[in-house]
């Protein structure tokens, strides 16, 4: 499925600011984000905003910003800092993003008002969740008793999902297994105000959705990184019905 040109959405991803190399340039500064979720959106028929975080965010300036857009994607990365929901952070926890959980946490939180189309991905899925009170797995290899949601350090993985029946995720990607990349060590523990969607075989929540929206689903996996293209598919065309509805 494509969008027809008239109703290319604009959507909004979040991204990264990390120090990056670049040709001649070492540890620059930069906004960033992995290509193949712009490359997604794209063959799907969006039009791909880049988001930069920053530690100002606040639901005024996140409604501004949704004004000009019709979703967004809330990206992965690294992990939300345990204080936004309440926690001590584990000794595997990753040095905190402030400036990227307060953009996202507004979006996820803003979104939930403006009834705007949001895919979260990995992270973005955990900010989601966070977003509406819930808590994570801070280390999912000591919940589970296994590595194979993150076996290889900068690798992706794969492993089989189980979409549940009678959700919306089950509509766009059936409930046969599905084989997904996967690439983290946190998951969600608990997700106020959504549904699962999907497990992996160990009980790790997998997807998690809200269908008291036109689309509001969570993906632990990164579906960018994989050939399965149904769900940027469904997600562009909830985008696209609302550009086209204005």
């Amino acid at each position: 499925m494509t969008v027809a040109p008239r109703a290319r959405p604009v959507i909004g991803v979040t991204s990264y600011v990390e120090d990056v190399d670049r040709g001649d340039w070492r540890g620059q500064r930069s906004a960033a984000l992995p290509h193949s979720y712009v490359s997604q959106l794209e063959r799907a028929g969006a039009v791909v905003v880049v988001l930069p975080p920053r530690l100002d965010a606040d639901d005024a300036m996140v409604e501004a910003l949704l004004a000009r857009l019709d979703g967004v994607v809330i990206a992965g990365g690294a992990d939300v800092e345990p204080s936004r929901y309440a926690a001590q952070p584990h000794p595997s926890v990753q040095s905190p993003r402030p400036e990227r959980d307060e953009l996202e946490l507004t979006v996820a939180r803003v979104t939930a008002r403006t009834r705007q189309p949001l895919l979260g991905i990995c992270r973005g899925m955990q900010v989601m969740a966070v977003a509406a009170g819930g808590t994570l797995h801070q280390h999912l290899p000591d919940e589970v008793g296994h590595e194979a949601h993150s076996p290889s350090a900068g690798v992706y993985a794969s492993h089989h999902v189980e979409v549940l029946a009678d959700t919306r995720l089950a509509e766009i990607l059936g409930t046969e297994p599905v084989d997904v990349p996967t690439y983290h060590h946190q998951a969600v523990a608990t997700h106020p105000g959504y549904t699962p969607a999907a497990r992996h075989e160990d009980g790790t929540l997998e997807a998690m959705e809200d269908t008291a929206y036109p689309f509001r689903i969570g993906v632990q996996w990164h579906p960018e990184e994989g050939d399965d293209t149904r769900l940027f598919d469904a997600f562009v065309e909830a985008c696209a019905t609302r550009a086209v509805a204005g």
